[in-house]
């Protein structure tokens, strides 16, 4: 834990370097200056008590153990009301996120107790109109592409800029 005290968790599913950096560079370009102190991310838990990062961790470890690297699709451009987003597919890492789920129900946000929709948000807190004005320049240039999830990592939660907490690599054998 922190030695700033206890803060709820944050579990993210980890990107290549390669669309992990891509993607944080169109959110550099398009997300408010004023409101983006975070990097590109895929979350998948929003909110998880800080009284269970003993079991988070454990839980992490032993799915990253037993898993080899994610298969997933950046599908194309989301949209997101105010915002716009890459959209991903990957069943088998919505598969772990079920895991999880069971594993700390009782102890989940209404928000986290829903299969989460995939995303990189690039863009948030806009006008509509510029949210549709990104989607429009977007959506010719995004190709969709294959790629792996290849870790899973949890952050501190402290109302700003997320504190990394751990970050695990995927190293199960292949299936």
């Amino acid at each position: 834990m922190s030695a700033d005290g206890p803060a709820p968790l944050i579990v993210t599913a980890e990107m290549p370097p390669d669309l992990f950096s891509w993607a944080n560079q169109l959110r550099q370009e398009h997300f408010p200056p004023e409101r983006n102190y975070l990097k590109a991310h895929v979350t998948l838990f929003h909110a998880l008590p800080p009284s269970c990062e003993s079991e988070l961790r454990d839980c992490l470890k032993e799915l990253v153990r037993d898993n080899p690297p994610v298969p997933a699709r950046l599908v194309g451009v989301m949209k997101l009301g105010k915002g716009t987003a890459l959209q991903l597919e990957s069943p088998q890492m919505i598969h772990l996120w079920r895991q999880m789920a069971d594993r700390f129900h009782g102890l989940l946000t209404p928000q986290d107790e829903h299969k989460p929709r995939l995303h990189v948000t690039v863009q948030n807190k806009v006008s509509i109109e510029e949210a549709k004005a990104l989607q429009a320049d977007l959506a010719p240039r995004v190709e969709p592409r294959d790629f792996v999830f290849t870790g899973l990592a949890y952050h501190y939660y402290r109302g700003g800029p997320w504190e990394a907490a751990g970050k695990f690599a995927f190293r199960g054998a292949k299936r």
